[in-house]
């Protein structure tokens, strides 16, 4: 929870420094291709890992190589000597945390509960995050990049990483049953493959994969390039009202995650999880015709509500239905082919903002990635789980 506020610190910081220092949409583009880039190069690798060598230690190593990188980025920030290069490469060590750190937490969670605890679990999940990372964490940065520059709240979440991987230390968890051996190219190449013929069986899994890269391929990158843009020079406002946005969908995601731990998961879940994240993304078309901040603050709290209602239902489905001993490879997977083509999206959003307009960019962006969501649903077998019983264990067999 306390490296998830700092992560909130970050996103704050990381906009308006970067736009600090070149006030165009290319300049964020470029930032977050050198970030997103090594994350994608080495998920697969990240997922290996994670099956094999005990989760915690590389969850430790993750927090560890961000927390310099970022507090690197700090020390340049306020001495005023920081420039783009510098951000675009302290930023790669940030993806090369990420893509150890993220299979590895996102498998981890099974290794600690039972089968049927994992719904709660996810919906509290699903409520501290958001309450850190969307709403405590950017709340308090907008304020404090406004009051003392970006370069204090790197430093922030610096410190917050570190906080973090004293915490994970502490863990103990329940033994998997991983793979004894050292880890060669052989035998990494072949655990990779292991993950890749699972998943391939698994037309639900796999549909799903390729809907959110498509999505994620068209809007992620204008949402994270023009929204901070677009609040700096449309509205002409400052980072505190981009903390107030990223605010705003926290409260949408802990009021979803609230109704789901009251009321459960819905019994058409693989429908429901498309159309809310659908209709999430349609949303977002309101940031390239916002007129006003409450605008951008209503969109953002629907947005984040729906996302947080497909995020958790695919975040169980994936931990009761896939074994514990392939969890990290799927989960990196998930990781790489959802966001694999992000670095492209990037790169796309600066030439596309200048050709279209910010404005144009941000509503296409956002209609034509609903529809590319939308539309893997009716591959066959994507809904299959809401016809099969789960297996207590999710011990399905990899062959």
């Amino acid at each position: 929870m306390v490296s998830l506020i700092g992560d909130g610190f970050f996103y704050v910081a990381l906009a308006w420094q970067v736009y600090e220092i070149s006030n165009v949409p290319t300049a964020l583009s470029l930032v977050g291709v050198a970030w997103t880039l090594p994350m994608v190069f080495l998920l697969l690798l990240g997922g290996a890992f994670s099956d094999r060598y005990d989760r915690r230690r590389l969850m430790i190593g993750a927090d560890v190589i961000r927390a310099t990188a970022i507090g690197l980025m700090a020390v340049l920030s306020v001495t005023e000597i920081i420039e783009l290069w510098h951000v675009a490469a302290l930023i790669a060590f940030v993806g090369i945390g990420d893509a150890f750190f993220n299979p590895a937490s996102s498998a981890i969670i099974p290794d600690l509960l039972p089968a049927e605890r994992l719904p709660a679990a996810n919906a509290l999940a699903g409520m501290y995050r958001p309450l850190t990372f969307r709403l405590v964490g950017p709340a308090l940065a907008g304020f404090t990049v406004a009051a003392v520059g970006p370069g204090v709240a790197f430093g922030i979440d610096a410190l917050t990483f570190l906080v973090s991987a004293v915490a994970v230390w502490g863990i103990r968890t329940r033994p998997a049953g991983r793979p004894v051996g050292r880890m060669t190219p052989r035998t990494t190449a072949y655990e990779v493959a292991e993950g890749l013929r699972f998943v391939r069986g698994q037309a639900w899994i796999w549909a799903t994969l390729v809907s959110a890269m498509l999505s994620l391929l068209v809007f992620l990158g204008p949402v994270e390039v023009l929204v901070p843009f677009l609040v700096k020079n449309r509205l002409s406002l400052g980072p505190e009202s981009l903390g107030a946005i990223f605010a705003a969908g926290g409260v949408g995601s802990i009021a979803m995650a609230v109704v789901i731990g009251q009321r459960g998961l819905p019994r058409r879940q693989m429908t429901v999880m498309y159309a809310a994240w659908s209709s999430g993304v349609a949303i977002m078309a309101v940031y390239g015709l916002m007129t006003d901040l409450w605008q951008a603050v209503i969109a953002s709290a629907v947005t984040h509500a729906l996302f947080q209602l497909g995020q958790v239902i695919w975040t169980t489905q994936l931990q009761q239905r896939v074994p514990r001993t392939l969890l990290g490879r799927v989960s990196s997977l998930d990781w790489l082919v959802s966001t694999g083509l992000v670095p492209v999206s990037y790169a796309l959003t600066g030439p596309a903002a200048g050709l279209f307009g910010p404005e144009t960019t941000m509503v296409g962006a956002a209609l034509v990635g609903a529809v590319l969501m939308f539309m893997l649903l009716f591959v066959p077998g994507v809904r299959d789980p809401e016809r099969d019983p789960i297996d207590p264990e999710g011990a399905v067999d990899p062959t």
